[in-house]
């Protein structure tokens, strides 16, 4: 973590495209992960050759999903992308990572083809969604129960060592050198989730171009209060 001058040129942002990694080794593990992850490095023991990732909308399931796709050499599909004719296809690499069920449209009886066919061709499949497959309104009752045998790993909040380390690097991912101070002022003010945190530093790095000011406490501090003024707080 750079420990930059809080006036210094290079932590302004300079307008520059930045892309999030979601490579193996920028997945960062802690405690309310670490099961999830070691489950997603072992896919290949999987006893039924299928599982549903359960987390918050931006617990890093997609991260986790990228990770085990390019393990498996398999493909990642939107849940709403599913349809019959698209099953083969889909199918055909022989892993599938299938995101956000339980979300928006589904076309259900392609998905129970989906799966019977990965069961029939050993296929594995990975399910991501916010919830259990258990809260799913799933209408076709064979595949509720389907979905409601398949095992389930949850991903936890952060704690604030694992919070810190997701700040670094969203900051890092956007080429913004900070200083520990900014890191323990938001992990101590922000909610505890992974979309707080890129909510943050997005709102951070808007800020920071708009005002032409560096990325540091002060700055945090002020956008911070006026959030809890535009929300009445």
């Amino acid at each position: 973590m750079s420990r930059s001058d809080p006036a210094s040129p290079h932590q302004l942002n300079l307008a520059l495209g930045y892309r999030e990694s979601f490579d193996r080794a920028d997945y960062l593990c802690g405690h309310g992960n670490e099961t999830a992850l070691a489950l997603i490095d072992a896919w290949t023991d999987w006893p039924t050759r299928a599982l549903a990732l359960i987390g918050p909308e931006g617990s890093g399931k997609s991260h986790l999903a990228a990770i085990w796709a390019k393990a498996a050499g398999g493909r990642v599909i939107a849940s709403s992308a599913i349809d019959a004719p698209s099953v083969p296809q889909a199918l055909s690499s022989g892993a599938l990572a299938i995101e956000d069920v339980g979300r928006g449209a589904l076309d259900e009886a392609a998905l129970f083809h989906l799966l019977n066919l990965a069961r029939e061709q050993s296929a594995y499949v990975l399910i991501t969604a916010r919830q259990a497959p258990a809260s799913w309104s799933i209408k076709l009752p064979d595949l509720a129960s389907r979905l409601r045998a398949l095992p389930v790993v949850t991903l936890d909040a952060p704690d604030d060592a694992l919070l810190a380390a997701v700040l670094v690097k969203l900051f890092a991912d956007r080429q913004l050198a900070i200083d520990e101070r900014l890191i323990e002022f938001l992990v101590h003010r922000i909610e505890r989730s992974f979309a707080a945190a890129r909510a943050a530093v997005a709102e951070l790095d808007h800020e920071a171009m708009r005002l032409k000011r560096p990325v540091n406490r002060a700055l945090a501090a002020e956008v911070l209060r006026s959030h809890l003024r535009s929300h009445g707080a």
